[in-house]
């Protein structure tokens, strides 16, 4: 009996120890999958008043000096363009060469229009034509820019600079219109948005509720974040299946109360980029081929897509907008469309040990204050960073991540859309039928 209670004092703590090392197993892999979701907290939304979790002056520098490195490089080229707002007129302006010259019609093609359209940010060409200079008013000293007869190299070495066109034809050229808002368009009370100001903002439902932010890149195309879609997919045969038709796009809205479910686009297909990391976040971004084009108006446009000559650095001031909480333990989506004036803030800044430690791609970039307060939260996810060019507004950024919202330096990270740009023009391309 003595032995017989022994064998069984002993498996009882056998069963104790084993017990005890699964609770242990179970509660390290519990707080990874729990620090990795904090890690990657979604944001989608800003906030502009609720309680700074750390007052500035007790918060630590973090990441401190100039930075000189554009958190947006353009492509350097010795020859930029511009179309002509006037006359439609292209216009070139070459390293050397004093004031705006004309392009001549010669050896000109569509594919170059197209070409030039989307390095001044615009996803599409729309027309192209042969202007007779006898119908252009041109002083004596204008000079032209024309096309190599032998086109080898860059966009920059095939032209020439002349001081006549041979044909007396100069090109112009019409691209699709973007990043363009009405006049009247203002800001009320300081956060709330009135129709108009962000034309291309749009909200995606599921079913009967927000779910994520976008923006209006074409009557039949919504840029998002791919992490937006991505986790609403279904698994057939082994296969993420992304459900187009659960999808419903409402454009030119500001509140949601405002919305009827048979104003909402339908969607036709829903594309994300195929090196889209779910864990890093990294190539974030989807686009959406409506079933139907949206029709535009003074309070549904597109954006544009950045310029490819454009550099942006770190404090330009730049514009979020969406839906998503105001406070972070909200948790319901705001009635109303929202805003925040957020600047850049460099990579490698934002790349310091006290910020996101490295975790940055080059697909990324950061916006927000290191103060915390204003800040992209849940439900703004997919929607729009953008920056001013001149009387345009280009797409910069998707709300993509970030731990917590608004917290003291950890600013937003969104998805660096120049970087993208090849990609989005070839979907779209492909896609047109």
């Amino acid at each position: 009996p003595a032995n017989a209670s022994l064998k069984t004092l002993c498996t009882v703590r056998r069963l104790f120890l084993l017990l005890g090392l699964a609770v242990l197993l179970a509660g390290t892999v519990a707080g990874t999958w729990l620090l990795g979701q904090l890690k990657h907290q979604r944001k989608p939304q800003l906030d502009q008043g609720f309680t700074v979790l750390q007052e500035p002056e007790v918060i630590p520098a973090c990441g401190d000096g100039e930075e000189e490195d554009p958190v947006v490089r353009g492509a350097a080229s010795r020859v930029s363009f511009r179309i002509n707002v006037a006359n439609s007129l292209l216009e070139a302006q070459v390293e050397g060469h004093p004031g705006w010259l004309l392009a001549c019609h010669e050896r000109w093609s569509l594919s170059l229009g197209t070409l030039l359209c989307r390095q001044l940010g615009y996803l599409r060409m729309v027309h192209q034509e042969g202007v007779n200079l006898a119908n252009v008013k041109v002083n004596d000293t204008q000079e032209f820019v024309q096309v190599r007869p032998h086109r080898d190299g860059s966009l920059d070495d095939m032209w020439q600079v002349r001081s006549v066109c041979e044909s007396g034809r100069v090109v112009s050229l019409k691209c699709s219109e973007c990043g363009l808002r009405p006049g009247a368009a203002r800001v009320v009370g300081g956060t709330e948005v009135s129709p108009g100001r962000w034309p291309w903002q749009v909200s995606l439902y599921q079913g009967s509720r927000h779910h994520c932010g976008g923006s209006v890149l074409a009557r039949e195309w919504i840029v998002t974040a791919a992490h937006c879609v991505h986790r609403h997919a279904v698994f057939l045969l082994g296969h993420r299946r992304l459900r187009a038709s659960a999808w419903l796009v409402f454009a030119g809205v500001i509140t949601h109360g405002s919305i009827k479910q048979e104003d909402g686009v339908l969607v036709k297909k829903i594309i994300y980029h195929p090196l889209y990391n779910d864990s890093s976040l990294d190539y974030d971004i989807a686009l959406m081929k409506l079933q139907v084009p949206l029709n535009f108006s003074g309070a549904i446009r597109a954006v544009c897509l950045p310029p490819s000559h454009q550099d942006l650095f770190q404090g330009t001031q730049c514009w979020v907008s969406g839906w998503g909480y105001t406070r972070p333990d909200q948790g319901q989506v705001t009635e109303t469309l929202k805003e925040a004036l957020v600047p850049l803030i460099g990579t490698r800044r934002c790349n310091s040990s006290c910020m996101y430690a490295g975790e940055l791609t080059a697909r990324m970039l950061c916006a927000g204050y290191l103060r915390g307060k204003i800040d992209a939260c849940q439900g703004d996810s997919g929607g729009p960073l953008v920056c001013q060019d001149g009387f345009t507004w280009s797409l910069v950024g998707i709300v993509s991540w970030g731990q917590g919202c608004a917290e003291p330096n950890h600013p937003g990270v969104y998805t660096n859309v120049a970087q993208l740009l090849p990609w989005i023009y070839r979907i779209t391309e492909v896609s047109r039928s």
